[in-house]
């Protein structure tokens, strides 16, 4: 009996240790790497990171943050050496070179097994981390471009407020009435640059690349009157200040001073504008001319195909993609838009004030168009700056930058 007695102990014992073994396993640590939570943000991707460990404890979440500028080059080097971390950010443009190279996790079996619910998500957005035909990223947030105008001098000047249906006339026509009332005050800025270019060229019936993808249409007679338009803003009406006019101000400082009547910007300028803007200010649909186009980013999260940790990754890239509590925080500190866009998320939103007319937001992706995209991105994306730059200071004609863009790509980029 005593031997049955110390049997039993014993077993008790062994499951005591057992169950304790399991109940304070030491959680997993998985790595994240980012671009977007740079500078005043931080804070919000801290509070996703603690509300998700809290619904998950067994997983810890490492954040590292390298700001947009160097996070490509420095992401490149890791995946070169093999270290890439187990989740990381990546933005439309250059998730499909890590795609071509198979460097993610294929996502497919997840979907299919129904623990992500894909019809929650923007499906624009879900659609651009698929290539060829495997889902390789799920989408963080999305956003857009919209023109922002400054109430008060569109007062002073005795101008109507923009609308969603304004063309390019309309707003170089508000431009100049807002030009003419002082020498230090502007119409508008927009940058002479790819971002910037590939989408007038859309407006303006152009396009950087052929339908079918084969060829470079940059000189087309479209691209070459979108240039001069833009050009002649800076150069001739100068309702778009020449770079010595900044006194060295950035874009959004010189909108914040009270001296930008208008700018084409991204969403992600909210919550600056509502803390340092003094002046009452709004947003409509960007004017378009031939069609509207506006545009289209994306930031998806991905994981490395040779992470460990890969079933721990996941659960967080679905938390920051799909979850009510992610969307919460990223909506609060008006952060892009989150990727799940149910009519409550949508509703919580369009709420939040200024600017009074978020509904443009939304409007605004009815008519967005992703960039060009090729392998060599960043040389496409140089090539055509440096001419557009060469065109913006009067060195060349629209119409020989476009040309000389043209032979460059030609020479130099493969489709």
């Amino acid at each position: 009996m005593k031997k049955d007695l110390c049997k039993r102990i014993a077993i008790a014992l062994l499951m005591a240790s057992v169950l304790a073994g399991t109940a304070y396993a030491a959680p997993v640590t998985i790595t994240y790497l980012n671009f977007s939570s740079s500078g005043d943000v931080a804070p919000n991707l801290e509070l996703m990171r603690k509300e998700f460990e809290r619904q998950n404890p067994n997983i810890k979440v490492k954040i590292e943050t390298i700001a947009f500028a160097q996070y490509f080059t420095q992401l490149q080097t890791r995946a070169a050496a093999g270290k890439l971390p187990d989740a990381f950010e990546l933005d439309y443009e250059n998730f499909v070179s890590y795609a071509k190279r198979g460097q993610l996790l294929d996502l497919n079996p997840m979907l299919k097994s129904g623990k992500f619910d894909a019809s929650t998500v923007a499906q624009k957005a879900l659609s651009v981390f698929n290539y060829g035909g495997t889902q390789y990223g799920l989408p963080e947030s999305f956003s857009t471009c919209v023109l922002f105008y400054n109430k008060d001098l569109f007062d002073k000047a005795h101008v109507a407020y923009p609308t969603n249906d304004w063309t390019w006339k309309d707003m170089q026509s508000a431009a100049e009435k807002i030009r003419a009332l002082d020498k230090n005050t502007f119409g508008l800025l927009q940058p002479v640059q790819f971002w910037e270019f590939y989408k007038l060229a859309r407006q303006n019936g152009g396009a950087l690349i052929s339908a079918d993808g084969k060829k470079f249409t940059v000189n087309s007679s479209q691209n070459v009157e979108t240039l001069t338009m833009l050009t002649d803003r800076i150069n001739k009406t100068n309702v778009i200040p020449k770079t010595a006019q900044m006194g060295g101000m950035g874009d959004w400082d010189l909108f914040k001073s009270g001296r930008l009547g208008m700018i084409v910007n991204g969403i992600w300028a909210f919550n600056e504008f509502i803390r340092d803007c003094d002046f009452g200010w709004d947003i409509v649909v960007e004017p378009g001319n031939a069609e509207k186009a506006t545009h289209f980013f994306a930031n998806g999260l991905v994981i490395s195909g040779k992470s460990k940790n890969a079933k721990e990754a996941l659960e967080w890239v679905k938390f920051m993609s799909s979850s009510k509590e992610a969307a919460k925080i990223r909506i609060d500190a008006s952060w892009e838009l989150p990727a799940i866009t149910t009519a409550e998320v949508i509703s919580s939103y369009t709420k939040i004030t200024p600017p009074g007319n978020r509904a443009a937001v939304f409007k605004s992706l009815d008519y967005s168009i992703a960039p060009v995209v090729v392998d060599q991105q960043q040389e496409m994306v140089d090539i055509i700056n440096a001419g557009l730059t060469s065109a913006k200071e009067g060195k060349k004609t629209p119409a020989q930058a476009l040309n000389d863009i043209q032979k460059d790509l030609e020479a130099k980029i493969k489709l």
